[in-house]
């Protein structure tokens, strides 16, 4: 039985300036996408469509793919659905009537959502033009892609979906002029391989017309600073698919870029009390069945290796190795704070179709750290590590952050006063520091409470990089302990915190955030010298020599080719400094410069390059 009809009420609606309108409205458009499909390929079985960070998609099963000329047509018919002004309509339903009906309309997969919903739990559906309630002003008598005159007859004007929502009112609440359809992909039915492959189709929405070009323009940046083009193109790194998906290939550019941000970080670290730590790539699985990452982690570990009647694992983490370290003789609270740091490797099982460029990949290193502390010194050095966090995403180019902080959830270990206590350091560190933040209730690890800073690029997009954990957890399961003032044996306070995430991850956000075109300190070639003939061959390779000896990395160009040639090519490889040597400079002993972000600076001695150089090095910026 139907036991609920009703409009959402006037307090579900969100005003403009909501981002919660915009959720709403980007969730209707999913299932107006799917009314359209269903209109015009009724043979299409309909599955789910959500809302996305700046869209939404709906995945579909169909024998036939879908064409660009289908996704066309799709957007005109969603255009005449949203013209047409129809009401959207929430209905509360009985199990039994509702499953009756999926049955009798062959919607497997509605079928299947059904029955995942937990007894006891309100069913809901939402109409699309429900046939009652659609009055004779929405009709459109215009020619269409399906018969919009049939919105006057009755039942088959009626399009529902399954779904808690929420929705907007009516289609007419969608600017038909601030919505399009971007793409078709592959997805598998909730994700599993085993399953059924389905079509899913990629739209965009936003609440008004100029929201959606900013955000098409921003895509098209996104495209020509994309890390997997680029990284080719400037020939820094390679995914080796003979190799296995998912794994790093640095080449001579790029390892060089990795080696300057991995001394960079050494260097910081030290200098603000850390020590370094190498551990192995491999441990027995029984260490990680006492993390208990075995039991909490083990779809995305790799499979276990015997070695001598003993299974092995390669390290999806490196914090247990951290406490074995810690563990490696007994500490006095006069010793704490611990501050240990090392740039681990770590593999981790990604399944293929979610595996991407450097962001997501199977083998990566981690610049973790782990801080074993007093529970009076947590606040301090939470607050050392935001410091640290800032100097180096600075130094990086980053200055705008998204803050969050991510409090007790439901199920968790620990006690409420070491939760209150861990809590409170987070949010004094934050608030010390003075940045905004983000609390998110009970979004927290089950181990502890944590802050994730998000950063946001050149063009807008916010990237998670740093976190910050408080973890209760593993010195608890470890039996992790350090003599107290007292004499007591008590547990250490565990800080985890990364900066980067990701060596892998972080540089293909650099590559993307300068578009391959870096400053001077991180280029992985700083200046490049173009003889003009072979007489200035020698003079050039003296002058980067003697640049070289001083630690500057530059380049003769070795090719032969003329002039323009050579130039044409330092510039498309981004180098920033470029010197031509041609008779006069060798005669004047200088060198003709120019450099991407002034131009034409005209004929300098080499110490005065240097200086240039040396300058710009150490203010992080460009020549």
């Amino acid at each position: 039985m139907v036991s609920q009809l009703s409009r959402p009420s006037s307090s579900d609606r969100a005003t403009p300036s909501d981002p919660q309108r915009l959720q709403r409205l980007r969730h209707t458009c999913a299932h107006v996408l799917a009314m359209a499909v269903q209109r015009l390929f009724p043979e299409t079985h309909v599955t789910i469509g959500p809302w996305t960070e700046t869209g939404f998609y709906y995945d579909f099963d169909r024998a036939d793919p879908f064409t660009p000329d289908d996704l066309g047509r799709i957007e005109a018919a969603m255009g005449q659905i949203i013209g047409a002004n129809l009401p959207i309509i929430r209905e509360t339903v009985d199990r039994d009537e509702l499953r009756s009906e999926i049955v009798q309309m062959n919607e497997p997969y509605k079928l299947e959502i059904l029955d995942g919903i937990p007894l006891g739990e309100p069913i809901t559906r939402y109409y699309i033009g429900c046939p009652d309630l659609i009055s004779p002003s929405n009709a459109d008598d215009e020619p269409s892609l399906f018969d919009v005159s049939a919105l006057k007859a009755g039942e088959s004007t009626c399009w529902w979906d399954l779904c808690a929502g929420p929705h907007l009112n009516r289609t007419g609440e969608i600017d038909p002029e601030a919505f399009a359809l971007e793409s078709v992909a592959g997805a598998y039915w909730r994700g599993d391989e085993t399953k059924p492959q389905l079509q899913r189709i990629y739209g965009t929405a936003w609440e008004t017309p100029e929201q959606l070009e900013a955000y098409l323009q921003q895509k098209e940046e996104a495209k020509r600073r994309d890390h997997r083009k680029l990284g080719q193109e400037l020939d820094l790194f390679s995914i080796q698919e003979e190799a296995g998906g998912g794994l790093v290939f640095w080449h001579p550019k790029g390892a060089r870029m990795r080696l300057l941000i991995e001394d960079y970080w050494r260097t910081a670290h030290l200098a603000t009390g850390y020590d370094l730590l190498y551990t192995p790539h491999i441990a027995n699985l029984d260490l990680w069945k006492t993390s208990g990452h075995f039991e909490f982690y083990r779809e995305n570990m790799f499979d276990q290796m015997e070695i001598e009647a003993q299974q092995y694992q390669l390290r999806p983490m490196n914090c247990p190795f951290h406490v074995l370290t810690y563990q490696n003789k007994l500490h006095s609270y006069r010793e704490l704070p611990l501050r240990w740091a090392e740039l681990g490797t770590v593999y981790r099982y990604e399944r293929s179709g979610v595996l991407h460029g450097l962001m997501r990949v199977r083998g990566f290193t981690q610049d973790d750290a782990h801080v074993f502390c007093l529970p009076e010194q947590v606040s301090d050095e939470i607050l050392a590590v935001l410091n640290l966090t800032e100097q180096i995403l600075s130094d990086f180019g980053f200055a705008e952050y998204e803050v969050n902080l991510s409090t007790r959830p439901a199920k968790s270990v620990g006690t409420d006063a070491i939760w209150e206590l861990a809590t409170d350091a987070l949010r004094q560190a934050l608030d010390t520091k003075g940045w905004a933040y983000v609390t998110d209730e009970g979004g927290g690890a089950f181990y502890g409470p944590k802050i994730d800073i998000k950063i946001r690029d050149a063009i807008g997009r916010l990237w998670q990089c740093s976190t910050i954990q408080v973890d209760f957890n593993l010195p608890e399961r470890f039996d992790m302990e350090y003599v107290a003032v007292d004499g007591s044996r008590q547990r250490p306070i565990m800080i985890h915190r990364a900066i980067f995430g990701s060596l892998e991850r972080f540089f293909g956000i650099l590559v993307e955030n300068y578009a391959g075109d870096f400053p001077l300190w991180l280029a992985p070639v700083q200046l490049r010298l173009l003889p003009v003939s072979d007489g200035q061959r020698d003079y050039a390779n003296g002058v980067a020599q003697t640049l070289k000896q001083q630690g500057y990395r530059v380049e003769v160009d070795t090719s032969g080719d003329r002039l323009g040639k050579q130039i044409r090519t330092a510039e498309l490889e981004k180098i920033p400094i470029v010197a031509v040597v041609g008779k006069r400079e060798v005669e004047q002993q200088t060198l003709s410069v120019r450099t991407r972000q002034s131009g034409d600076l005209g004929a300098l001695t080499v110490a005065e390059v240097q200086g240039r150089m040396a300058a710009a090095i150490a203010d992080r910026g460009r020549v």
